[in-house]
């Protein structure tokens, strides 16, 4: 196996921290993907590479084991059994066939475990396979709505059903299209992380959302109707005369479907921002004068 630096292909230091990483990783996510880049064979192979670098050095764990094992990390518990294990035979004082292991017979030693090479005497082990990390962009009304949508994943076309009610920063598991197991052993998993894009006016939380609406001084003194959009299509709403400014109206079932719950949607809240007149002319001001003195 040809050793890979994550390292370089996230283009991070060796001493990068946690966030360091992270950053790296989804600038280059975003830059890479199959989605932005359609029919690109070249950015799909970085996509499944910086996936795969952050999948390794994202994990705490599995970096140290990089970190110490390199190409070979995924196997550094069995490599450590093996040889803890051979040196018990050896305090024993059992006849020995095989050297002591080191670092370097690290590659050797799996290649004889998994087919070819020098035989230690270890049985043939089933090890499942990795699994693999990604980020999923949406919009916001990308999840408004229960739909499908066709993921590239390690050259793979995956079929995904994305629930409407989605929220930032939720991660789903795709069994079994993680990699493949090593020795007949099974495939891991995959995990999509969905990351929410919010370009609307509205501000949601959960299956709640609000939005900010202005409304003249004069409709707010007497009363009247206005319209305002929601998210699938607009709606009237009667204003009460001398509304205040601040003033927040509850529209029931307007809001956000509830993730994987059909049929049921959150409420919408509309707050009043009452709109000072601006511009007045000489007859307005004189107007505006008189009320003061009443």
């Amino acid at each position: 196996m040809e050793y890979v630096d994550y390292y370089k292909i996230l283009d991070v230091s060796k001493n990068a921290s946690e966030g360091d990483i992270k950053k790296a990783y989804r600038k280059l996510a975003r830059k890479y993907h199959p989605d932005l880049n359609p029919n690109d064979k070249e950015a799909e192979k970085r996509f499944k590479e910086i996936n795969e670098a952050n999948e390794v050095l994202s994990n705490a764990e599995n970096r140290k084991k990089y970190d110490q094992y390199g190409k070979d990390w995924k196997h550094a518990e069995e490599f450590e059994k093996a040889r803890k294990s051979q040196r018990q035979h050896q305090q024993a004082g059992r006849q020995q066939h095989y050297e002591d292991f080191s670092e370097s017979d690290f590659s050797d030693f799996f290649e004889s475990m998994f087919g070819g090479g020098r035989s230690y005497g270890y049985g043939h082990t089933k090890y499942r396979g990795q699994d693999f990390n990604a980020e999923l962009h949406l919009s916001l009304m990308d999840v408004y709505t229960t739909h499908k949508r066709t993921l590239t994943v390690n050259e793979k076309n995956i079929r995904i059903t994305i629930p409407a009610g989605v929220e930032n920063g939720q991660t789903i598991k795709i069994k079994g299209h993680g990699g493949p197991g090593t020795g007949g052993g099974p495939k891991g998993d995959l995990y999509i992380t969905f990351v929410i894009d919010n370009n609307t006016p509205f501000r949601r939380d959960k299956s709640n959302i609000y939005v900010n609406k202005d409304i003249d001084l004069y409709t707010a003194v007497l009363g009247g109707e206005i319209t305002i959009d929601i998210l699938d299509g607009k709606v009237k709403l009667k204003v009460k005369p001398e509304t205040q400014n601040g003033t927040k109206v509850k529209l029931k079932g307007k809001g956000f479907p509830a993730y994987k719950k059909e049929g049921v949607f959150g409420d919408l809240y509309v707050t009043y921002t009452v709109k000072i007149p601006k511009n007045l002319s000489q007859k307005q001001k004189e107007l505006f004068r008189e009320l003061s003195k009443l």
